[in-house]
């Protein structure tokens, strides 16, 4: 396969274009530095959020990143774990296990590198504003709701299916509140809110997780207990078990021979990636519009230009080999990818060198991790939901925006929030173009063209009527335009119709302006169209529409349309006058 056929190296083609120096060497190194240490906390956090051990997190890092900067069509992009996915996720690993999700995750990155071979890195620019920002607002509430439990410390009575259910749940374990871990949540919190305004210099989150478990310590001194992540997670080493996660590199594991929701090793079948085959397609779809939307962001940060199928195509295979390594969904980052365009990234290189930051701190600070309280990170991950969910935008679309495009934006909120989020997409997309179709029929109508203002049509006689069609006649508005040319009082022998501003035509408007031919031909009625563009006449010809004499015309301006009316008249009427 060419080069053509298959964009593999895009980003670093346009870093060699743009020239490497010493200079953006130390801009790589310093920013992957930076955006290692912000996406370590971040990594272990969204693992858990998905209903897996923290290290997967970390393994997801270590293997899709590199290989997505490698082959990627982004400069800038930074790609790990991302809180989008997490809605997609967790029922997934609820109802298939560790392995159905590697699985899946796999599947969707076959998904993404057809689609990147496909050349379909455009077609995300056709989902509207309204659908991004109602999923991802509502995905960031669900997030939200997600950490109240780990938030405080609440035991809850049983897994909850969907979100009202979570909410009733957590409402009846609430009096269950622990005290130890409301306080270290509470000022985590806080810390994450005020600590940017201080010393932005310095990642909050990082302050928030040091302070977060010095606190957690000083209150177990106290005794006050607080859930660590060692003490919800731990590895087995030699028959041994050790609280945390395990401070050494994953082994190659089938997914499917990894356990499932019942402990068992799953089954490879066809059933199965039949069950997982809807998932993994909204996986691939958030994945790409994420990581997509991403480059756009890292774009207008940089002035450079991504290749979006090079990028899907670098999506897809980095979750294509992830999970051969316990790695789950993968997808670019914006918040890790402004970090590291602000820290001075210039190249791949960067997304390498922040890869290799999280292996250094899974071979060196693995046992440190088992002290994290799990508030802190529920903490962190609630100041992700909030920045995601974008609420001074969506405060401002719901101002300033149409009301056709608001209620996009909250069906696809409040679909996502009581159901998921493929559903609210699919929904939303299907209402955004109905309203649109809606929007396109208005702009397109008949009207009677005024004699006294065209010097074409001055003085035409009674017998000869004269329309102007504007706008596309598609099959949303072909119906209602060209029945207007059906209301006419008898005696009308010549319908001029001035087609110059009818950009296009579809099957149903030119079944629809048959109809009118047939009815025109049974009452004795001539046709001339005026202005016809190239591909007008063009479709009109291949649906078998062609000239006929005294019955339709074609010609290129009202002058025209005027004399020809005035001749077909003057033969018509002495066969009148004869009956």
């Amino acid at each position: 396969m060419s080069r053509q056929s298959l964009p593999l190296f895009a980003a670093w083609r346009q870093t060699l274009r743009a020239g490497y120096s010493w200079k953006t060497l130390r801009g790589d190194l310093s920013a992957g530095l930076t955006v290692g240490i912000i996406a370590i906390p971040l990594a272990m956090a969204l693992a858990i959020a998905v209903g897996v051990a923290p290290q997967h997190g970390l393994y997801t890092v270590l293997i899709a990143a590199p290989l997505i900067a490698l082959c990627g069509g982004s400069r800038f992009n930074i790609s790990g774990p991302t809180a989008a996915f997490v809605v997609i996720l967790l029922p997934i690993t609820q109802q298939y296990g560790l392995g159905g999700l590697l699985l899946c995750t796999l599947m969707a990155g076959i998904i993404l590198i057809c689609l990147g071979l496909l050349r379909a890195g455009r077609l995300i620019e056709f989902v509207p504003y309204p659908v991004t920002l109602g999923f991802t607002a509502g995905i960031g509430i669900v997030i939200a709701v997600l950490q109240i439990k780990d938030l405080f410390g609440l035991h809850l009575a049983g897994a909850p299916q969907h979100l009202l259910e979570q909410l009733n749940l957590l409402a009846h374990a609430f009096p269950s509140l622990q005290p130890g871990d409301t306080l270290v949540g509470t000022v985590c919190l806080a810390t994450l809110l005020i600590w940017p305004r201080l010393m932005p210099k310095i990642p909050a989150h990082l302050v928030a997780l040091a302070i977060g478990a010095l606190l957690a310590l000083a209150l177990e001194r106290l005794g006050l207990p607080v859930a660590t992540l060692g003490e919800r997670f731990s590895y087995q080493l030699d028959g041994i078990e050790y609280p945390g996660i395990p401070p050494f590199l994953p082994d190659l594991a089938l997914p499917w021979n990894l356990p499932g929701a019942d402990g068992q090793p799953l089954v490879l079948s066809f059933e199965l990636i039949r069950q997982l085959l809807a998932p993994a397609f909204a996986i691939a779809m958030l994945g790409a519009i994420e990581s997509l939307l991403c480059a756009v962001v890292a774009d207008g940060m940089t002035g450079s230009k991504h290749d979006p199928n090079a990028e899907l195509i670098g999506q897809g295979l980095g979750n294509l080999a992830a999970p051969f390594f316990g790695g789950i969904t993968a997808t670019a980052a914006i918040a890790r990818t402004a970090a590291n365009v602000r820290a001075g990234a210039f190249s791949p290189l960067a997304a390498l060198v922040h890869a290799g930051v999280v292996l250094a701190a899974i071979l060196l600070l693995a046992p440190l991790f088992s002290y994290l309280p799990m508030a802190a990170l529920a903490a962190l991950l609630m100041m992700v939901a909030w920045n995601m969910s974008e609420p001074h935008h969506v405060v401002h679309t719901l101002r300033i925006a149409p009301r056709s495009d608001v209620l996009v934006l909250l069906t696809c909120l409040v679909l996502t929030v009581l159901f998921d989020m493929v559903l609210a997409v699919g929904v939303g997309l299907l209402l955004a173009a109905g309203l649109f179709i809606k929007r396109m029929s208005e702009l397109t109508d008949t009207a009677a063209l005024n004699r006294q203002q065209r010097q074409a049509l001055l003085d035409l006689p009674e017998h000869v009527l004269a329309y102007a069609i504007r706008g596309p006649l598609f099959f949303g508005a072909a119906e209602k335009a060209l029945s207007v040319l059906r209301r006419f009082t008898p005696g009308v022998r010549v319908v001029i119709v001035d087609i110059s501003a009818v950009p296009l035509l579809d099957m149903t408007a030119i079944a629809a302006l048959d109809n009118v031919l047939r009815d025109y031909r049974q009452q004795g009625v001539a046709l001339i169209l005026s202005g016809p563009t190239a591909q007008v006449r063009l479709q009109l010809r291949r649906a078998g529409i062609h000239r006929r004499a005294g019955q339709l015309a074609y010609v290129h301006d009202l002058l025209q349309a005027r004399k020809k009316a005035l001749r077909w008249l003057d033969d018509t009427a002495p066969k009148a006058l004869a009956e």
